[in-house]
């Protein structure tokens, strides 16, 4: 489908689901660095990276809010749980470099 068929209405909400997604993008690469300090501090304190009942609270947390949002709970979870697994390895990436 060219621009030019397609109507004005359905261009202007692709640039704002372009928006949306870049907003996203934004507000992941402020949750890594905050999680990047969060590494900082756990290996300074020789800290385990992986703290499951912070895990299991945030999920369920994250759970209950989906639905509440009218969200598909198993996909936030399984995109939350991705995000979380990276938190990990940058965590004991820290604890190697020291």
């Amino acid at each position: 489908m060219s621009d030019e068929k397609v109507p004005a209405e359905l261009l202007a909400i692709r640039d704002r689901i372009d928006e949306t997604d870049e907003r996203l993008l934004d507000l992941l690469a402020e949750r890594f660095e905050l999680t990047h300090r969060v590494g900082l501090l756990k290996a300074n304190q020789n800290l385990t990276s992986f703290d499951g009942n912070r895990e299991a609270e945030k999920l369920s947390r994250l759970a209950l809010l989906s639905e509440q949002k009218n969200l598909n709970p198993e996909l936030v979870l399984g995109l939350f749980r991705q995000i979380m697994q990276q938190v990990v390895r940058n965590h004991e990436s820290l604890k190697l470099a020291d």
